[in-house]
């Protein structure tokens, strides 16, 4: 299992998501199916966000994590600025 969450998607669970939920959960009534169910979806934010992996993610082949080749990474490496360009084409 390999994480497909990006660092502000897990904290938009964990920081935002989870926490509206169980507030709505509680203004709703703490004992009623609907709550029940925002408790639910909290605790579910929270252990994805947890493990930064995301079980719907994976179903529908998606990731927040991006992707980066690794050609891309040696590019990089070798001497290119953050618009791609080598070094050597880059005016002085």
């Amino acid at each position: 299992m390999s994480k497909n969450m990006n660092t502000l998607d897990r904290r938009v669970r964990a920081l935002l998501v989870a926490p509206v939920a169980i507030v709505v959960g509680i203004l709703i009534g703490p004992g009623s199916i609907g709550a029940i169910v925002l408790y639910a979806l909290a605790a579910i934010m929270l252990a994805t966000s947890a493990i930064g992996f995301c079980p719907l993610y994976s179903l529908f082949h998606l990731s927040s994590r991006g992707r980066r080749s690794p050609a891309h990474s040696a590019r990089r490496a070798e001497g290119s600025d953050p618009n791609g360009r080598h070094n050597r084409d880059i005016p002085t």
